[in-house]
């Protein structure tokens, strides 16, 4: 049995190994342990921020995945809240159990109760079976995504 939660502060290392366990992720986190305290700020930042839902999924008592929601009020749209997920991982040894699908289902379900207009997403290029199971799911891909990075702030919380 599967619950989705919110995620505690005694959730967090499982969430970063879950992170980490990327393709992608593995070079840009850092699994070392004990927990960068990077990890920790932005915690205590998300968790005490109300238009943040760090989520994780959990499996008797073990993470076995995650993914964040963004609520982003706006002006446009007549002063409209979209939804954006994030950081959406499972377990390895969980994957092909329908996991991803309960979660997105479950995220879905939850930005339309606030109110949300839209839920949106990015993927990266790189993830071409990540973009057909959103496909799956229902979501378009309607626009181009840019990104400006800066990488003198990577790795630094404020």
């Amino acid at each position: 049995m599967i619950t989705i939660r919110q995620a505690t502060d005694s959730d967090l290392t499982a969430i970063v190994l879950l992170l980490a366990n990327d393709k992608l992720g593995e070079h840009r986190e850092d699994a070392t342990l004990p927990l960068n305290s990077k990890y920790t700020a932005a915690f205590a930042r998300i968790d005490a921020d109300e238009n943040q839902e760090l989520m994780v999924l959990d499996h008797e008592g073990e993470v076995v995945g995650c993914f964040q929601l963004t609520f982003i009020p706006y002006l446009t749209y007549q002063g409209g809240t979209r939804a954006q997920i994030e950081g959406v991982r499972i377990h390895e040894h969980m994957r092909g159990q329908g996991l991803g699908e309960q979660a997105f289902r479950w995220a879905i379900a939850r930005a339309r109760s606030k109110g949300a207009h839209l839920l949106q997403l990015t993927t990266d290029k790189q993830r071409p079976d990540a973009l057909r199971f959103y496909e799956k799911l229902g979501f378009v891909a309607s626009h181009e995504g840019m990104k400006l990075k800066f990488p003198e702030n990577e790795g630094h919380s404020k």
